[in-house]
């Protein structure tokens, strides 16, 4: 087990750049002084955010690099400058064992590629997959993969999603066996493309895996609390993720016309001001950020680009928790297993 990741952050992604990247690591070194960081940025707009934070940085050390990588722009013009810029370094850091993991609130579509072609996949996995946490009425997160890296999957990606998944699960969730689902227009076993229906059997079979699988869910049920894990294809998860956000902020938005519309409801605010107040905890994407590339040799996990200091500290606590579980060894440990169990039955047929 490792006792004191170390996290390379890429501080010129996000909305606000050092800014918002340097205080993040400043609130998680609080949190758990154990941590260690490399900052890849510009070297004049990282230490004038250090200067802010003496402690980080005292504790990290700051790694300049003269590009960065735009909103805007497209992956495979982001991979040929790599080497030169904060994410690409930061990424490189993991590659070359410098770090135990990367962090990025930058262009996702140029993370997934750098990843990709630099940490490359792991044995047993055919597409890494995006897994992040969605807040749900239960005692805790639920795990949802894909989001977003892989519009099409086969039956058998499926599976492989479902195994990470739940990997992740037990390793940021803490669950033993956590109860897996595959998202479907039903939960009927009949309905839904033969490739949900597949992934679907040869789940069912898997009962030696460390998890509970519970057939299909529908995306109006993924908040209800009864599932864990939230297997899907990019295209669809990419789309429910969306939606549950809009209507997060559309909650928040019609509650607050709501109490400022009179002088009555203004009153009715502030008696309901507690209960708000714990709505606005339960649905603030900052408290649910981190969204992980699982699959790869490596970690890197992405943070939203509009996070603020607490969002990155929460992801970067998400990455050292990895780290320190070596998500990496379980999902290795529960491909193995199933590809035994399914050689084994291969060779007894």
């Amino acid at each position: 087990m490792v006792a004191n990741p170390s996290i390379a952050i890429d501080a010129m992604g996000g909305d606000d750049g050092p800014a918002t990247m340097v205080a993040g690591a400043a609130l998680a070194l609080d949190r758990d002084p154990s941590l260690k960081f490399l900052l890849y940025g510009d070297e004049t707009q990282v230490t004038a955010e250090l200067d802010a934070h003496p402690r980080l940085k005292a504790a990290a050390t700051l790694c300049h690099a003269e590009d960065a990588i735009a909103g805007t722009e497209k992956p495979s013009q982001a991979i040929r400058r790599a080497k030169t810029t904060s994410m690409g370094m930061a990424i490189g850091a993991v590659k070359d064992d410098r770090a135990h993991a990367a962090l990025s609130a930058g262009n996702t579509g140029a993370l997934m590629a750098m990843s990709k072609l630099a940490l490359r996949t792991m044995s047993g996995i055919d597409r890494p997959a995006l897994a992040a946490l969605l807040p749900t009425l239960g005692d805790n997160d639920v795990v949802m993969l894909d989001l977003g890296a892989n519009t099409e999957c086969d039956a058998q990606n499926l599976v492989q999603f479902a195994v990470m998944g739940s990997a992740y699960a037990r390793t940021v969730l803490e669950l033993d066996k956590p109860r897996v689902k595959i998202l479907n227009i039903g939960t009927e076993e009949l309905k839904g493309t033969d490739e949900l229906k597949e992934a679907a059997g040869m789940l069912r079979e898997a009962d030696y895996l460390p998890m509970q699988f519970g057939g299909f869910t529908e995306g109006d049920k993924l908040a209800r609390g009864d599932v864990d894990v939230v297997v899907c294809d990019g295209f669809s998860g990419n789309i429910a993720l969306k939606t549950a956000e809009g209507t997060a902020r559309f909650v928040t938005d019609l509650l607050r016309r709501a109490f400022t519309s009179s002088l009555r409801s203004k009153a009715g605010f502030a008696l309901s001001r507690p209960a708000l107040h714990l709505l606005k905890v339960h649905l603030d994407p900052n408290n649910h950020n981190g969204a992980v590339f699982l699959g790869l040799n490596g970690l890197v996990v992405k943070s939203h680009g509009s996070a603020n200091a607490k969002g990155v500290a929460n992801a970067i606590r998400v990455a050292a928790s990895m780290v320190r579980n070596d998500i990496t060894q379980r999902i290795t440990e529960d491909l193995d297993n199933f590809r035994a169990h399914a050689f084994s039955d291969e060779t007894a047929e």
